[in-house]
């Protein structure tokens, strides 16, 4: 099933305050069926038992001892500076979410009994969040609300006692956070200087807000203009609008779109591989619906995390409700999944993307690697590989490339805009949500949505961050390697470190 080989005892310590992350992105599968506890006094002793027991020895590896002090120092600011327990429900969802287990990395009998004892936890869960859950903005808690709702779910009224208890549970927490909606606090802001201590403590860096931001506004800028010329370039007679609208209109039927889909894995994976982009190209990754408990997310790769037994990745696309009606399936498919979009999403997802990235990380030299993943660096890669494939002329310089390239990075420099604006007061909810209905043509709830996201997920800005790491990197590899340069070589370096923080990714122009 998995690698139970033991963790030492600080990165046991780091994993005991990450158990979602240790679980379902490192593949510990020994916290399977275990929650995190989040009450005062569980997050306390998770704080105290940083570092290791007392003696305990720095890694031999100097990059490997400050990726673990790096992930160290986010766990302090996270639950010990901020508290984020106490105000930010999200933990406490997240803690209690069973979609984990829909992956296929064991038998289906042990994922069961192991999301058996994970619901039998529920209860006491629940209690752990509604004692530590005592400063929840009200803002915070409407846009959670709907994540909480979710959770139902995982419930079966007819299943039994362990249903039972836990659907009881789910009630109390859902009355709690309806409380807070009404009397919590007005204002969901971290502040400018918690909003840095956050990013930067994660990624082991200094973050200046002011700086982000204007490169953050020039990005946005770049990208408009890309649009717009690469619009004009697929149809010189029309107004960008309209082009917009003709290429939304060309998409898949329902029936098609998995097939599609499976087609251009198959081409990403072989133009990838002519490229000789990245140090492993023995990607495999079939296409499949997502499960209904993951259908919050358009499309995900699901691949075996580095201590699961291997197996073939799963590109899961979420197919349209049952339920709706043929305007509304058709209004998921174009603006979700047309044929201009599609090619993109499979870069980011599978190559050089997402699946390329999870085969070099099975194969990291250590245990802090293989355990231990930034997020923005995982995400930075996989978006900076969107613009990667336009540079190396994916399609032979088609400019829906481009298009896509803009407009999904549009969204997300968007979300870092908005997070930035949202956490330093610069920005209301409603001037978050306007913003994205000017830059990304979203409206209404789904522009709200967006927005909201912000509040719960501060660093939903993570995309783009992650991309400007990578490409300033990349021009200071060029500056010092000179002639001896190319992708492959920077690539498969940054790939050695695992899936460092950004602050530590100039050790791959050393190691290199």
């Amino acid at each position: 099933m998995t690698s139970t080989s033991s963790l030492d005892p600080r990165l046991a310590a780091i994993c005991g305050l990450s158990v979602v992350a240790a679980r379902d992105s490192a593949g510990r599968h020994e916290y399977d069926g275990a929650v995190q506890d989040l009450s005062s006094g569980g997050v306390r002793r998770g704080l105290a038992a940083l570092g290791g027991p007392a003696g305990t020895e720095p890694y031999s590896d100097p990059h490997d001892e400050t990726h673990a002090a790096a992930a160290e120092e986010a766990l302090r600011v996270r639950f010990g500076e901020l508290e984020l327990h106490r105000s930010n429900p999200l933990w406490h969802i997240e803690n209690l979410d069973l979609s984990g287990y829909d992956r296929p990395y064991a038998p289906r009998p042990e994922r069961d009994a192991a999301r058996t004892a994970h619901l039998r936890h529920w209860p006491d869960a629940v209690d752990a969040a509604i004692e530590a859950l005592d400063r929840v903005p009200a803002p915070l808690a409407a846009a959670t609300l709907p994540l909480a709702r979710g959770l139902a779910a995982f419930v079966d009224p007819r299943g039994g006692p362990v249903h039972g208890a836990a659907g009881r549970a789910h009630t109390r927490f859902l009355t709690h956070l309806e409380r807070a909606t009404i009397e919590g606090p007005p204002s969901a802001a971290l502040g400018g200087p918690a909003l840095a201590r956050l990013l930067g403590a994660a990624e082991a860096c200094t973050v200046d807000l002011t700086a982000m931001s204007a490169r953050v506004d020039a990005e946005r800028d770049r990208l408009l203009a890309l649009l717009d010329d690469s619009l004009r370039r697929v149809d010189p007679e029309a107004a960008p609008a309209d082009t917009v609208r003709a290429l939304q209109a060309d998409h898949p039927d329902v029936d098609g779109l998995l097939d599609e889909f499976a087609a251009l894995v198959d081409e990403t994976v072989a133009w990838t591989a002519r490229r000789d982009l990245v140090p492993d190209h023995d990607v495999e990754v079939g296409v499949q619906p997502m499960p209904d408990s993951q259908r919050r997310a358009l499309a995900g790769l699901f691949a075996s995390a580095p201590y699961e037994a291997d197996a073939p990745g799963s590109f899961r696309v979420t197919l349209p409700d049952n339920g709706w009606n043929r305007a509304e399936r058709d209004q998921w498919l174009s603006t979700g999944f047309n044929r201009t979009l599609m090619p993109n999403m499979a870069i980011h997802e599978v190559t050089p993307g997402h699946a390329s990235h999870f085969r070099a990380l099975r194969r990291a030299a250590t245990d802090v690697r293989r355990t231990l993943h930034s997020e923005a660096f995982i995400e930075g890669w996989a978006h900076y590989c969107e613009e990667l494939a336009l540079e190396q002329g994916f399609r032979d310089g088609d400019p829906r490339v481009a298009v896509a390239v803009a407009q999904d990075a549009l969204r997300r420099v968007t979300r870092f805009g908005c997070a930035i604006g949202l956490h330093t007061g610069a920005m209301t909810l409603a001037d978050a949500a306007a913003r994205f209905t000017e830059d990304v043509s979203l409206a209404g709830p789904a522009a709200l949505h967006e927005a909201q996201r912000g509040l719960f997920d501060p660093t939903y800005g993570r995309y783009t961050w992650g991309k400007f790491a990578i490409i300033d990197l990349r021009e200071q590899a060029m500056g010092r390697w000179g002639a001896t340069f190319s992708l492959r070589r920077f690539h498969t370096a940054l790939f050695d470190l695992g899936a460092p923080p950004l602050g530590l990714l100039p050790t791959a122009l050393d190691r290199g």
